[in-house]
């Protein structure tokens, strides 16, 4: 009763990474709160989960194994937590905020009454004073998103339904392991008291998914790209500097809705989180959805021709130049200085 709850997205057996990295954050807030983080584990093949979540400090680990349960469908996931929600009565309820989370989320809210947060990028604890009813509330989640096209940062609490439901985006938060020989304790489920029949009406006949050829995320060098580039040919030195470096190409929105580059490279508030060692952006401005998604990196360059670029503000260096005579320097000097 009152804990908190991260749902599992798994595929062939791996946890996602986005559920590992709520993971972390679930102990941090599961911690703070006094109380005990639990995992759901809905699919086939789930005999290797436990010892994938346990070193994140999962206190108890529900299983729902059916083969029909993956890979992931609507109604029979929807079912099951809404019906293991109203036995557990959790306080927090967490998901990615993936293509399933987005799907899952707003269907076992809206079953509940209880409200969702999309795309969180911070989540904290917090008390809460209602001035005019006089009432004060109590170890509340806060769920921090941008808002009105990221120009301000909303805080959003749900003082009086249960669960405080809120999705974060991959990356966001940090993935770590809290002890490897955590050990948590494991409840197996019998499905069909929580799925009915006529839910598994669906069966997939066939699945195909394209795996991305870009890992922008896992980068410890990024060469990131923004409008001010000029032009899809200009982009193209990016790509050269990036192969000098052994680097992967980044862009903000504004590149990629120019058609400089392609949507898998975008990152920020509505693409990529990244935090690599050395981002280098190039011709970005720096606005706050483009910043949000990678401001944690160690070390920031920035190559502008505008000295009051905002992203100038956050760089540890900053070179103020045209992109396309910047770049083809920095290119001959790595060339020479790294045979």
């Amino acid at each position: 009763m009152n804990n908190l709850f991260v749902y599992l997205e798994i595929e062939e057996g791996t946890v996602a990474e986005v559920s590992l990295e709520l993971l972390t954050k679930g102990r941090s807030l599961a911690n703070q709160l006094s109380c005990k983080m639990e995992a759901i584990a809905a699919g086939a093949n789930l005999d290797g989960i436990a010892q994938q979540v346990f070193p994140y400090g999962v206190d108890v680990l529900h299983i729902f194994h059916d083969e029909r349960l993956s890979p992931y469908m609507t109604l029979p996931h929807t079912s099951i937590l809404v019906e293991l929600f109203k036995k557990e009565q959790p306080q927090i309820c967490l998901m990615g905020a993936t293509i399933i989370g987005r799907d899952l989320g707003p269907r076992v809210s809206s079953a509940l009454g209880s409200g969702l947060t999309a795309d969180c990028t911070s989540l904290e604890i917090g008390d809460h004073e209602e001035k005019k009813a006089g009432k004060i509330y109590k170890d509340l989640l806060y769920q921090i998103r941008p808002a009105f096209g990221g120009n301000i940062v909303a805080w959003i609490i749900n003082p009086d339904h249960r669960p405080q439901m809120a999705t974060v985006r991959e990356g966001v938060m940090k993935k770590e392991i809290l002890d490897p020989y955590y050990q948590g304790e494991t409840v197996e489920h019998t499905v069909s008291e929580y799925v009915k029949e006529e839910d598994f009406v669906i069966s997939i006949i066939d699945r195909h998914i394209e795996k991305s050829k870009v890992n922008i995320k896992n980068s410890p060098i990024i060469v990131s790209g923004g409008y001010g580039v000029g032009s899809k040919e200009n982009f193209q030195l990016l790509y050269q500097l990036a192969d000098v470096l052994g680097a992967e190409v980044g862009a903000s929105r504004a590149a990629v809705d120019a058609g400089f580059t392609e949507h898998e490279r975008q990152v920020g508030q509505t693409g990529v989180t990244v935090r690599p060692k050395v981002y280098i952006a190039c011709g970005i401005s720096g606005q706050i959805q483009h910043i949000a998604g990678m401001q944690d990196s160690s070390i920031i360059i920035s190559i502008n021709n505008d000295p009051g670029a905002p992203i100038n503000t956050i760089a540890d260096y900053v070179i103020i130049g045209e992109v396309e005579k910047v770049i083809p320097k920095m290119i001959k000097y790595y060339r020479k200085n790294t045979k």
